[in-house]
């Protein structure tokens, strides 16, 4: 576990605070109101931190805009040009990312000077790409040792200036390499805070996979403060993915709990249907807490007994059960309306109980028909 804390906007990283999920803005600053438009819904969706391209100086009032009218803490990602990292403090963002070993040394001075004055918090790090023949030749040509290597040396860079409001970053598109360079670093450096990922995860299926596997082989390991789920894909699609991982290892319990069964020829309701029908309802449901959709009458209650609510097939319809107790049946048409109301019973009995997880629901079948 990291001891130094940094605190972006107020988000705190690291030391006890929760693994936060970020993500980056899929369009150009020069167009603003898109930039700001998924900006709010990324927010919306729980993201904690956004990362913003900033690639050219005609760009700096988009940027200053972006920071006074968001909500979410910005960190600008500066590629090469020291004079950017200084305009995007000066736009008023609270972190950037940078390469140190990318600058040259006479102008990355006035860059951390001007983050000391700031407060600035600065995100280093290296990816696949990034890694030189000289780090392969230390190394033997052992790629994750490496990348490990490299962002050692731009650590070096900046504490040289007695610069440590600092997070560590090392992705590759390997997970291997990934996974062996984070653990280098967390063992040797552990007091900073750490970003993961793995850096260009991919389309559909396979960045989500590739992602999970990854993540999830870091996390299991105490590694990682923030993280950011890559995909070639909407980045609400990121955020959400990022907490449905930390909800499966039980590190966040934000948002519900969503499951459901594959289905098969023993299903009596269309359950896939029937989840994209239920979940605008799912908003008010209290974090921490599972629902689940069952095709049968054998994979409901039974299967899905630890679920605070549950919908299953059966053979006048469905059923409604909480915690493997039936409570009730009901019609594909009347689903909404007692599903609303199952959940304001739950949400009553949870505020009666405290904002921990319950450990048995007392719902009845009067309370919802």
């Amino acid at each position: 576990m990291t001891t130094n804390i940094v605190s972006i906007g107020g988000l705190t990283i690291g030391g006890q605070a929760p693994i936060r999920v970020e993500s980056m803005l899929k369009f150009p600053l020069s167009d603003y109101d898109m930039c700001l438009r998924q900006c709010n819904l990324l927010q919306e969706s729980g993201c904690e931190l956004l990362r913003v391209a900033f690639p050219e100086s005609s760009l700096y009032r988009s940027l200053c805009h972006l920071n006074k009218e968001s909500n979410l803490p910005i960190m600008a990602d500066i590629h090469f040009d020291p004079e950017l990292a200084i305009l995007a403090m000066e736009a008023g963002c609270p972190s950037i990312r940078i390469n140190p070993g990318n600058m040259p040394p006479n102008k990355l001075e006035g860059v951390i000077r001007k983050a000391q004055e700031f407060g600035t918090v600065i995100r280093i790090g290296a990816n696949s790409g990034s890694i030189n023949t000289r780090q392969l030749q230390k190394t033997n040509g052992d790629r994750g040792k490496a990348l490990a290597f490299a962002v050692e040396e731009q650590l070096t860079i900046l504490q040289r200036y007695g610069f440590e409001q600092i997070i560590l970053s090392a992705k590759s598109t390997n997970i291997a390499e990934t996974v062996q360079a984070n653990m280098y670093l967390s063992q040797k450096y552990s007091t900073f805070p750490i970003h993961i990922g793995i850096t260009e995860a991919g389309p559909g299926a396979r960045g989500l996979v590739r992602s999970a596997v990854g993540l999830s082989l870091l996390l299991a390991q105490g590694i990682g403060n923030t993280l950011r789920v890559s995909l070639t894909a909407d980045s609400l699609l990121e955020v959400e993915a990022g907490y449905e991982i930390l909800r499966s290892l039980g590190l966040r319990e934000k948002g519900v709990h969503l499951i459901s069964c594959p289905t098969c020829g023993r299903k009596r309701i269309d359950v896939a249907s029937i989840v994209e029908k239920i979940k605008p309802l799912l908003t008010q449901v209290p974090n921490g807490i599972t629902v689940a959709v069952m095709g049968c009458e054998v994979n409901g209650p039974r299967e899905a007994k630890s679920a605070d609510i549950g919908i299953a097939g059966s053979p006048r319809g469905m059923i409604l059960f909480t915690q493997g107790r039936i409570v009730g049946e009901c019609t594909i048409e009347d689903l909404p309306v007692k599903l609303v109301a199952l959940i304001e019973e739950i949400k009553k009995e949870k505020k009666l109980k405290g904002e921990g997880k319950h450990s048995c629901l007392s719902v009845s079948r009067e309370d919802i028909f």
